[in-house]
């Protein structure tokens, strides 16, 4: 039995991106300048992995932390 989610049950960059009408190369560029800020966006910082795609589970407090990192 695994623990990672099914890909309906997780919102990728590509769907944020759709949403908030951005490039997602630029949205991609904000987003590592982010991680690797962990005091103002923790859950960013902790949910994503280096060489791994952009992607977060349903609910998950790191997708408010991406929109907010993309809509400066």
């Amino acid at each position: 039995m695994t623990d990672t989610p099914k890909d309906e049950d997780v919102v990728t960059l590509k769907e944020i991106c759709a949403q908030l009408k951005i490039d997602p190369y630029d949205a991609r560029q904000k987003l590592r300048v982010a991680v690797a800020d962990a005091k103002e966006y923790p859950a960013l910082a902790k949910s994503h992995k280096p060489k791994k795609s952009w992607g977060w589970p349903k609910n998950s407090p790191a997708i408010k932390e991406v929109r907010a990192v993309l809509a400066k």
